[in-house]
């Protein structure tokens, strides 16, 4: 589940402000209870027990199933990520490209794989002959096994401008076929051939459906990811804000015609779990491949 710090997200910091359903989220993490189990193993009654687990179920923490006549309790959510806003005050001019997560200029994928528009599936799931498919420009969600994609954008640095920085932003998962909350996967990024370095997705999320996925999307599948932001300045590489790696901005020829964007899941990786990319009217950000260049 992927939160932000805002209204929409109350229910569930709500839910959480609570020792006693801090507990039943334990418990259930170990085991599905009905509500007399639960009861006998918190002390409360019946009553107040049901009270709590109606918070964690409005909140999409939990959910119920039926077995016979009991109502049993299952934990829906693995980790819980949450988003603070992000000011960013530079004093530079900058350049902004946003990349659709179709409009890829090379690739080489395996499946499970396949390409998503805001009304139906493109092509054949599964079939990777359907990533070269005109159709592909509208896509809105992709995703393989391994392999990988490469998009190419202009560098729009002009004579006299000094970049200063670089960020690249894209909401991110792992792929597997239907989802699974926990399955990780190492995903690299390189731009302009040179690799940046590697992030492990921690699933494919399914617990909650994504704030943007369109509603043909069936609840089973990947609905959002994480939304990843690679800073690349003079003195190293940064992801989210901490230490990435030690790749500069020397790295890089500032005058060449294009950027190359490569996400990838090597035959190699520890962590082969696939990936996922969300674009605009899909998962919970509502953006595509964003690339801003900061220059003096």
């Amino acid at each position: 589940m992927e939160l932000d710090i805002s209204e929409a997200s109350l229910k569930v910091y709500a839910a959480l402000d609570s020792s006693v359903r801090l507990k039943i989220i334990q418990l259930l993490s170990e085991e599905r209870l009905n509500v007399r189990e639960l009861a006998s193993k918190l002390g409360l009654s019946s009553t107040i027990v049901n009270m709590h687990l109606t918070k964690l179920a409005e909140a999409h923490i939990i959910s119920f199933e039926k077995k016979g006549n009991q109502k049993i309790s299952k934990l829906k959510v693995d980790n819980i990520n949450i988003t603070f806003p992000k000011s960013i005050y530079p004093a530079f001019e900058m350049h902004e490209t946003s990349i659709p997560v179709g409009h890829y200029t090379r690739y080489t994928v395996q499946p499970s794989c396949g390409l998503a528009g805001n009304k139906d599936f493109i092509g054949k799931v599964d079939n990777p002959k359907y990533f070269m498919d005109p159709a592909r420009m509208n896509a809105g969600m992709i995703w393989f096994s391994g392999g990988f994609v490469e998009y190419q954008t202009p560098n729009f640095l002009a004579d006299g401008e000094r970049l200063e920085m670089l960020d690249l932003s894209v909401e991110l998962g792992s792929e597997f076929p239907f989802s699974n909350n926990v399955w990780p996967s190492d995903i690299t990024f390189s731009l302009n051939g040179v690799e940046i370095g590697t992030w492990t997705s921690p699933g494919d999320f399914s617990d909650t459906r994504g704030k943007y996925t369109p509603a043909w999307v069936p609840d089973n599948v990947n609905q959002y990811g994480l939304l990843k932001t690679i800073r690349i300045t003079d003195h190293g590489t940064y992801l989210d804000g901490q230490p990435f790696t030690d790749v500069s901005l020397d790295a890089f020829n500032q005058n060449a015609e294009t950027w190359k964007i490569k996400f990838a899941v090597k035959n190699e990786a520890q962590h082969k779990g696939g990936c996922t990319i969300f674009g605009k009217g899909f998962g919970n950000h509502d953006q595509d491949i964003n690339l801003k260049l900061y220059y003096s």
